[in-house]
């Protein structure tokens, strides 16, 4: 039994209790509209006093507790380095646009990762990749230079989405909690299967998806490529091999039902971490169940805005943790 992380998985216990259930979510979706969903979450403890009335700052002020959750529990960061990495590598890509295109003050950036906006922002600017992470660095100076001199938005993403895919992956063979190792599986397998589907849709090449997709070891780069060129049918077909073979069902029934099992597949791969007390596993879940809890609450909400029926909402929302 590892004493390091029982205090910290005892506090998760008690923290996961407030993680809302899918009957919690039945019951936002049940609110007659979207002032009704905002006042049932701030019933429920979302946000704080600076926050209310405005759904984007209370999602924002939830994410911000997790982490503060995670450093009261006096873990060392690097543990969940992989989890920031989409945030990171995002960054990159507003950074760089921002700096080579006329597209001034228009993307977002986040500042709860290691190298917060402004600071990405400085490093671009003065083109000193050096200072970036080493994972970054070739991926950060290929995109730059690719957009400056093709003005080719989707290749600079290309580029950057695979080198935080690579990251996620790498982490992922480095870690010595499995949770870490099956997330960054399944994160790269479901990211690289996306990739087809889209690029199936889209007509885009065979050299196209192999620059965009990432090894890993679920999933056969060549053989999904192939696969995307020849149809839709062909992707299921090659899946239903895999161990993402729900994937298939997913694909078959609609693309919001297949958006909704790219999220799910992760959730699946954390759920045995409920059972697991004396690892770093339960925290890392706890932090991954609340990222979906609030994707999924964004989701509601957005459809809520629009007028869209519950039946709609309902299809596009993510399985809970508990």
């Amino acid at each position: 039994m590892s004493e390091q992380y029982t205090y910290a998985v005892a506090r998760i216990r008690a923290l996961e209790v407030s993680l809302f259930s899918n009957s919690t979510i039945d019951q936002l979706i049940a609110c007659q509209n979207y002032e009704q969903c905002i006042q049932f979450l701030e019933e429920k403890g979302w946000g704080d006093s600076e926050t209310s009335g405005n759904a984007e700052a209370m999602l924002t002020r939830e994410e911000e507790k997790i982490w503060e959750v995670v450093k009261e529990l006096s873990i060392g960061m690097e543990h969940f380095d992989v989890l920031t990495y989409p945030k990171l590598f995002h960054n990159l890509k507003a950074a760089i646009k921002e700096v080579c295109t006329e597209e001034k003050n228009r993307h977002i950036f986040y500042e709860d990762v290691p190298i917060p906006g402004s600071a990405m922002m400085e490093i671009i600017k003065e083109k000193d990749f050096g200072r970036l992470p080493s994972n970054m660095q070739h991926a950060a100076e290929e995109a730059y230079e690719s957009l400056l001199h093709t003005r080719d938005g989707q290749l600079c993403d290309v580029i950057i989405d695979k080198a935080a895919l690579e990251a996620i992956y790498a982490a992922g063979k480095e870690a010595k909690a499995d949770i870490i190792r099956d997330y960054a599986e399944s994160t790269v397998g479901v990211a690289d299967i996306k990739i087809a589907v889209r690029s199936q849709k889209t007509a885009k090449s065979i050299d196209f998806m192999k620059r965009a997709m990432a090894e890993c070891d679920s999933i056969n780069v060549d053989q999904l490529s192939k696969a995307a060129l020849a149809g839709m049918d062909a992707i299921r077909e090659y899946l239903l091999g895999t161990a993402y073979a729900q994937g298939a069902e997913a694909l078959a029934d609609s693309p919001s039902a297949f958006e909704r099992w790219c999220d799910n597949r992760i959730i699946q791969t954390i759920s045995p971490q409920k059972y697991n007390a004396f690892t770093i596993g339960p925290v890392i879940a706890y932090v991954i169940a609340r990222q979906n809890e609030i994707k999924t609450v964004r989701i509601i909400l957005s459809g809520k805005l629009n007028d869209l029926p519950d039946d709609s909402i309902r299809e596009r929302v993510r399985e809970m943790y508990v």
